[in-house]
């Protein structure tokens, strides 16, 4: 099996990369020290809605070989071993310096409507000054189709669909993220505290970036797998959960 590879570009505001110099996954360099590395994290939490029963959305997640190359593009995607995939996240930097970063991760078997996913090494392959720990699960909840949290009704009017399901599937998931950079002497002259706010910041807005349009893709994917409506904007949702975040809503 094979993936097309297509090049993505994340774009970084510029609020957050004014703050300091360049906080992105920093490759080794002649001046890199041999101290500690600086650890980044975020973790966010979110569902998307799927307007078919439980079994169905747990059907069509089992079989990821297809699905999961179809909608991790525009990323670069290459399959290892039976639920394993290496994953080019994109290019993305500032003030002249790039880096496209490596994850590999595995989907493991479902427990209970319950699939984990995690990231580990990249076979035949040394990252360059960084290392990415990723834990994510998702869980399957059948709903009957009135506590849905978007409109099925007007999604199936819309569509000239007049028999409702009875029941759809809410896709409930979380993830944790876990970045340790180690940094050249020019970086860790700045204030310790600056260096964190802005890499966790960096870090969530990368997830920001990348989550929705996969979470969207699937959803797309599948709704047209079962020849369905696509469901709207509020059918997916992405919500951080970290204490910067709550310290930044509040400033």
């Amino acid at each position: 099996m094979q993936c097309r590879a297509v090049d993505y570009q994340i774009v970084v505001p510029q609020e957050s990369l004014n703050e300091t110099l360049d906080l992105t996954l920093t490759e080794a360099t002649e001046d890199q020290t041999e101290e500690s590395a600086v650890r980044f994290q975020t973790h966010f939490e979110g569902y998307m809605e799927m307007y078919r029963d439980a079994q169905s959305v747990a059907q069509y997640l089992d079989a990821h070989e297809g699905w999961f190359c179809r909608c991790s593009q525009p990323m670069k995607v290459e399959p290892i071993g039976n639920n394993g995939y290496i994953l080019t996240v994109g290019k993305f930097g500032a003030f002249g310096y790039e880096v496209e970063p490596k994850i590999a991760v595995v989907l493991q078997p479902p427990q209970e409507g319950v699939y984990l996913m995690n990231s580990i090494p990249v076979p035949n392959y040394q990252a360059p000054g960084y290392d990415v720990d990723y834990q994510a699960s998702m869980e399957l909840q059948e709903i009957p189709v009135e506590s849905a949290k978007s409109d099925v009704a007007a999604v199936y009017k819309k569509h000239k669909i007049s028999q409702l399901p009875a029941v759809i599937t809410q896709v409930k998931w979380e993830l944790h993220m876990d970045v340790a950079v180690q940094f050249p002497k020019f970086i860790r002259k700045l204030p310790a505290c600056v260096i964190q706010r802005t890499g966790d910041r960096l870090l969530a807005q990368i997830v920001r970036q990348i989550s929705p349009r996969l979470t969207q893709k699937v959803q797309q994917d599948f709704h047209s797998r079962f020849n369905l409506p696509n469901p709207p904007k509020n059918a997916i949702s992405l919500q951080r959960i970290s204490q910067q975040d709550d310290e930044e809503f509040a400033a």
